[in-house]
């Protein structure tokens, strides 16, 4: 019980990696926000959690949106009051090369992969800040930090929440805040899985131990990072990515 009666919020958290996320911190002890776009799914996740008796509480959220987040960041105040820990876990993929991507296409992915973390993370921590803790988790991604074919607006955003992390470590580490970063490599989401075989093979042959991730597998390192055996970790990048930037 690693996060007993810690609070933690989890965006992106009705399906894939997030949902593993929940998943894993309510095993913990955590009492777990949920925080996703998608309503259908947040509801059926809140009410898969709360039939096991878990402490969860499902949140729409908008993460483009500042009032959108700070109603969830509210809400998780008045529910719980207060908020110990921040998976910034959203995100989204819109792929085409550099010549064929349109501005807007670009555009779309920096606002939800980079904005949204900005305006999640700036909500929270003025609440971390009066208690003087707290735990801030970003998700990046190997494409962030070794780029990837057509990817240019993710990898650009996945580099960029590299950038933050860093330099939220620097100005938060003296208010007793830690700031970490996750960056997952070919990893077996439902979006992923749905891949051609062929194209699921020759992802595998890259991965040093020669297989994809699984989201429990970033969910761990989130678990670890969220934990007190991390507390000294900070401004640090975890590559969960079976040696695939060897």
């Amino acid at each position: 019980m690693r996060l007993i009666d810690r609070v933690a919020i989890i965006t992106g958290g009705a399906g894939g990696i997030g949902l593993a996320a929940c998943e894993r911190f309510l095993d913990e002890g955590a009492k777990v926000v949920l925080a996703d776009y998608n309503e259908e799914a947040g509801i059926e996740a809140e009410k898969k959690f709360h039939r096991q008796g878990y402490d969860v509480h499902f949140v729409q959220v908008n993460v483009v949106d500042e009032e959108s987040v700070q109603n969830l960041v509210d809400t998780t105040m008045e529910k719980y009051g207060k908020i110990d820990i921040l998976v910034n876990n959203a995100g989204i993929t819109d792929d085409a090369t550099l010549l064929k991507m349109e501005s807007a296409q670009f555009q779309r992915v920096l606002d939800v992969n980079l904005k949204g973390v900005f305006h999640c993370t700036k909500a929270v921590v003025p609440h971390m800040i009066e208690r003087g803790k707290g735990k801030i988790i970003n998700t990046s991604s190997v494409s962030g930090v070794y780029g990837n074919f057509g990817q240019t607006n993710y990898a650009a955003s996945k580099a960029a929440v590299v950038g933050m992390t860093k330099t939220w470590a620097k100005e938060l580490g003296r208010k007793g805040i830690n700031v970490n970063a996750v960056a997952p490599g070919f990893t077996l989401t439902p979006m992923v899985e749905k891949m051609p075989e062929k194209v699921l093979e020759k992802m595998k042959e890259q991965v040093t131990l020669q297989r994809l991730g699984t989201p429990e597998d970033i969910a761990n390192a989130y678990l670890f990072l969220a934990s007190e055996e991390s507390d000294y970790v900070h401004g640090h990048v975890l590559h969960v990515d079976g040696g695939i930037t060897m």
